[in-house]
């Protein structure tokens, strides 16, 4: 009988930025702490990704005494931060997919920076820690709410799924491109696709949808570099209707803690 260990726990405080791999973390109502609850915006209000803005790989995120460092990985010079507790006060409505979420501006300073670093205007907004965004309806179970994530608190992908990826492929591809929380060890390939709901160490989770993969998984997270793969191989073999899957999105029972190591131990299997 297979049996599944937690290998990788990664958060990405700001959204579509580089991320941090942990070795425990502390699971709360919207996700795991201090996963995507600051995001960048344009003038209009309207959410910034690598989707369009691939130079975004090239920041990576650090957590220090209670501050947010944001450093260039290629420029040592080129970085700011900020105290993970300030903001202006200041509500402010943004967009983000098909939701409208009160976000507030961190400070002008740090606004101005990323600007600099963009070219164009933008602004680093935080979630309030009293923003209820809803997950969507349709795979909802009890009205559980997420961050600043595309859509769901959680992302779970095996090993196994990145390995026979990885050797359909010219060249292989990390695991960071498809930007997880959970990765775990065990089992074939994809074999994810089939837990409905299983426990990681104390924790409840259900797997409520196929995640979706989209251009970004093309942009090089070391170098920002975009170029056709892994997603023309993955749509060669993973395509499900006009979607193209990988991983699987979660939603949490409960509050935790949960560690690189622990068990996944699988309750109900999709069938």
């Amino acid at each position: 009988m297979n049996q599944f260990f937690l290998s990788e726990i990664n958060i990405y405080p700001i959204k579509s930025l580089g991320g941090l791999s942990l070795q425990e973390a502390k699971l709360e109502e919207k996700g795991l702490q201090y996963d995507r609850r600051w995001m960048l915006v344009d003038e209009k209000g309207m959410f910034i990704t690598q989707r369009k803005h691939a130079e975004l790989a090239l920041l990576q995120v650090n957590i220090c005494n209670g501050k947010l460092i944001v450093s260039h990985k290629t420029l040592p010079g080129l970085s700011t931060s900020f105290s993970m507790d300030e903001d202006t006060g200041e509500q402010i409505s943004v967009e983000i997919w098909n939701d409208m979420v009160n976000a507030i501006e961190v400070n002008k300073i740090v606004s101005d920076w990323f600007s600099d670093f963009l070219k164009f205007k933008v602004r680093l907004v935080k979630m309030p820690l009293t923003e209820k965004r809803l997950v969507d309806r349709d795979y909802a179970q009890n009205n559980e709410v997420v961050s600043f994530a595309d859509g769901y608190p959680c992302l779970l992908i095996g090993q196994s799924s990145l390995n026979e990826l990885n050797g359909k492929l010219p060249e292989p591809v990390l695991m960071d491109r498809f930007r997880p929380n959970f990765v775990f060890t065990g089992g074939e390939a994809h074999v994810e696709d089939s837990f409905k709901d299983f426990f990681i160490g104390e924790v409840l989770f259900s797997a409520v949808k196929p995640c979706s993969r989209c251009i970004l998984i093309t942009i090089d997270q070391q170098t920002g570099f975009k170029g056709q793969e892994p997603l023309k191989t993955l749509a060669s073999y993973r395509k499900i209707g006009n979607k193209i899957m990988f991983g699987q999105n979660l939603l949490h029972q409960q509050t935790g803690t949960i560690c690189v190591g622990d068990e996944i131990k699988v309750v109900s299997w999709n069938k």
